[in-house]
């Protein structure tokens, strides 16, 4: 095989499970439940000849939870780099995130970019050729994406690595650091039930299956089940947990931390970082006010809270697909649109001088909602979702365009009309089969209407199709955040 960019992607697609493993139970009867078929890539052979010394001096903070593990992530590349230009320190920051929108290689970042298509495919093929024979049947998918960040962080002589879990924590991919400087959790909630339920406590015993000995741990506020098993474990692997509330010294008027739950995200990433300084900083250097507003300032995250406009087109989105993520994404989208203020745009060179001030655009009147979703979840349930939390928030969808990234599920979109009609009958609804014919006909409907806002919603896959079609022709706010 030659081994460039394009064959690399089919080597990794060739690793793809057909379907996620069910759930057994754990030995002694417990009602806490593992995912026995799902192991970690604990006792691989050396990669690459890099030895674990190698990859503790990574120097890893670690970060799972249900909601907002990407964003607080991105808060903490974006504090350690505001950090790293006053100081000197850190001077190359890796960052691993799951998953991508757009590129496979978003997923390996150093410095806030993804590592270009010749250095992903050189590290694939590396990676792949150093354990073959030594791991059968070989890595999956999310295993060998994850150890090829490894050896890219450890070749690029990266001075912290941040991780996003995939699914979980305890059995996940992510989870063969021994020694990791700090870790977080994320708030919890049910989400991939399938593989971590039934229930909340089950869900909260895989997220702490990162913590390790001799790292501090951090938590965002969770429900007081979540709370308790969060505890039990760090206890029973003897790791001081802290929970983390909103930091009081966040700024109230910047547009990242608009949505309430990004103040929640940002304030464990603050957490997070303070504590790798003062672990790995040299001269007991700390992270100042001014790393934090600077990060704030200069914090981005594709496809989350991410508003795009393109003149009195206007266009919302958000990589949404659980329960708890699409309310809050419903939630953000009822407040900006109905407090009938303008937006400062990027202009098309990608500058940071904004052409317009705040003042200067007055809301559409049609609002449009986009929605496409296929996965184990229950879409149908989703969709509802997001019409009740509209609904409650008083805001009226007239045009409701259901889309796919698949050609299929005919079935599945009645259901999807059945379900938003349920909440909201009036609305009118349409079904696209392509995600640029859903965009098509919002534009449409918008150049009638003399203006529109959409919301676009449901999926990761959905927002990474619209956002590379959006950005050819769109202008887009200096700012990204994440649910």
């Amino acid at each position: 095989m030659e081994e460039h960019y394009n064959s690399a992607i089919a080597l990794l697609n060739s690793r793809r499970r057909k379907a996620r493993s069910s759930l057994t139970g754990l030995p002694g009867g417990s009602n806490l439940l593992s995912l026995d078929s799902m192991p970690s890539l604990n006792g691989t052979p050396s990669l690459k000849g890099h030895s674990d010394d190698d990859i503790n001096r990574l120097n890893v903070i670690h970060v799972s939870g249900t909601k907002g593990k990407g964003s607080t992530c991105a808060f903490i590349n974006s504090f350690l780099k505001a950090h790293g230009e006053r100081t000197g320190f850190p001077r190359k920051i890796g960052l691993y995130t799951s998953p991508h929108l757009k590129y496979v290689q978003e997923r390996i970042q150093i410095d806030s970019k993804p590592i270009s298509e010749i250095l992903f495919a050189k590290y694939v093929f590396e990676v792949w050729h150093g354990l073959s024979g030594k791991i059968s049947p070989g890595p999956r998918y999310l295993q060998l994406l994850y150890l090829t960040s490894i050896h890219t962080f450890i070749r690029e002589g990266i001075d912290v690595a941040i991780y996003e879990t995939h699914n979980g924590g305890e059995y996940d991919a992510t989870n063969v650091i021994q020694k990791p400087v700090v870790t977080g959790v994320t708030t919890i909630g049910m989400d991939h039930v399938e593989q971590l339920g039934p229930k909340i406590e089950n869900i909260a015993w895989h997220k702490a299956g990162i913590f390790k000995h001799g790292s501090p741990a951090f938590s965002s506020f969770q429900e007081p089940a979540a709370a308790t098993v969060l505890q039990q474990r760090a206890n029973e692997k003897n790791v001081e947990l802290q929970f983390i509330g909103v930091n009081p010294t966040l700024p109230n008027n910047t547009l990242a931390l608009k949505p309430e739950v990004q103040r929640t995200n940002c304030s464990l990433a603050i957490a997070l970082a303070s504590t790798f300084l003062k672990v790995k900083a040299p001269q007991d250097s700390c992270l100042a006010s001014q790393d934090i507003l600077q990060g704030i300032e200069q914090f981005s995250w594709p496809g989350r809270f991410h508003h795009i406009v393109d003149g009195n087109h206007q266009w919302f989105l958000d990589g949404a697909h659980n329960e708890l993520s699409i309310q809050k994404a419903a939630q953000w989208f009822v407040e900006t649109t109905l407090e009938g203020q303008g937006y400062p745009v990027m202009p098309a060179s990608n500058t940071m001088e904004l052409e317009a001030d705040v003042s200067r655009t007055s809301p559409p009147c049609t609002r449009i909602l986009i929605f496409s979703h296929i996965s184990q979840r229950d879409g149908a349930a989703l969709l509802k979702g997001v019409a009740e939390a509209l609904r409650r928030g008083g805001l009226q969808i007239q045009h409701v365009i259901l889309s796919t990234y698949e050609e299929q599920q005919d079935d599945l979109q009645k259901k999807y009309i059945e379900a938003y009609r349920t909440i909201d009958p009036d609305a009118r609804i349409s079904i696209v089969p392509t995600i640029e014919g859903a965009l098509n006909l919002a534009r449409e409907i918008g150049s009638r209407d003399n203006g529109m806002q959409t919301l676009v919603t449901g999926s990761l896959y959905l927002l990474g199709g619209a956002l590379r079609l959006l950005e050819k022709n769109t202008k887009e706010i200096p700012y990204n955040v994440s649910t």
